[in-house]
């Protein structure tokens, strides 16, 4: 991580792993990831969205821990995942998840498999892939859309059209740095990202996390979620997936969680968060733990059963 320190207090201060290990991708990218909770639990995969970090899904790992396995990865370039690597793209994102399934479980082992903003992506982006169909029993697709991100997004308060995209695009896809964490940073990110309601220790936790993403990396990651169409991977997403979205989400508008849970070819639920934001793992850490929850008991016992 650069920059700016994660909180240390609280719920949202990331929890000490059980242990860390090294995946290492495809490409040779070599990733950041955190093992939490007793070997042998139902196990748990989160993958976390563009210029966040493992430390995003702190109040998750610290509630699933105590009967799950959680396995956290830091993306390429964030966190604790080397900034080195030079190609981002949405094959990059399946690799990487391809090489954590490997690394973190055993063979034939299934996870739920749970994805925030990029994150979703992510698990759209592996749909099909051998690693992911071995792996993964169910998904969780969380505040995320699987195209036209910058001309849904309402980021800007201007009216839908060419004007709204070139700016919002030109704004998501800054290459400036965003500095320390001050008074004003905070209030510009809780609008763009955050519910109106959101407390001021989620702010602080969000705009920390964030703000430790290195500007080289956030402008990468900015082209690829630009030209993002992975609808084509969404229609190959057959196995049991639940959508989870904040109704004030103005970066992925929940329109397009709408939109995941019609085109799904195995929706088991759409979830919808009156007052929240993109941020809805930090926002609304206890629905978003209740819906990994539900697909744990759901889909891993039968998993259980099966082998039993």
């Amino acid at each position: 991580m650069s920059g700016t320190a994660y909180v240390t207090a609280g719920r949202y201060a990331p929890p000490a792993p059980a242990r860390t290990l090294t995946a290492v991708s495809a490409d040779g990218a070599r990733l950041h990831v955190e093992v939490h909770g007793a070997e042998g639990a139902p196990a748990v995969v989160l993958s976390h969205g563009w210029t966040c970090s493992t430390a995003f899904w702190a109040a998750q790992i610290r509630e699933l821990a105590r009967d799950h396995r959680v396995v956290a990865y830091d993306q390429r370039g964030h966190g604790r995942s080397p900034a080195g690597a030079k190609r981002y793209s949405t094959t990059a994102l399946a690799d990487d998840l391809a090489a954590v399934l490997k690394a973190a479980l055993a063979p034939g082992e299934r996870a739920v498999v749970a994805g925030h903003s990029m994150g979703g992506m992510t698990v759209m982006a592996s749909a099909g892939r051998p690693e992911f169909t071995e792996h993964a029993a169910a998904a969780l697709l969380c505040s995320t859309g699987s195209s036209g991100l910058v001309e849904g997004s309402t980021v800007l308060p201007l009216p839908p059209g060419r004007v709204r995209t070139r700016l919002t695009r030109a704004v998501l896809g800054s290459r400036a740095p965003l500095g320390p964490v001050t008074p004003a940073a905070r209030a510009v990110l809780r609008y763009a990202t955050m519910g109106p309601g959101s407390a001021p220790d989620r702010v602080e936790a969000c705009a920390r996390i964030v703000h430790g993403c290195p500007t080289a990396v956030r402008h990468a990651w900015s082209v690829v979620l630009a030209g993002l169409d992975l609808d084509e991977g969404l229609a190959r997403l057959t196995l049991p997936t639940a959508v989870l979205a904040g109704r004030d989400d103005r970066l992925t508008p929940v329109a397009h969680a709408r939109g995941l849970a019609a085109a799904l070819p195995h929706c088991v639920g759409l979830t919808e968060l009156t007052g929240m934001g993109h941020m809805t793992p930090v926002e609304a850490p206890e629905a978003v733990t209740a819906a990994i929850r539900e697909l744990t008991s759901r889909y891993l016992e039968t998993e259980k059963e099966k082998t039993a």
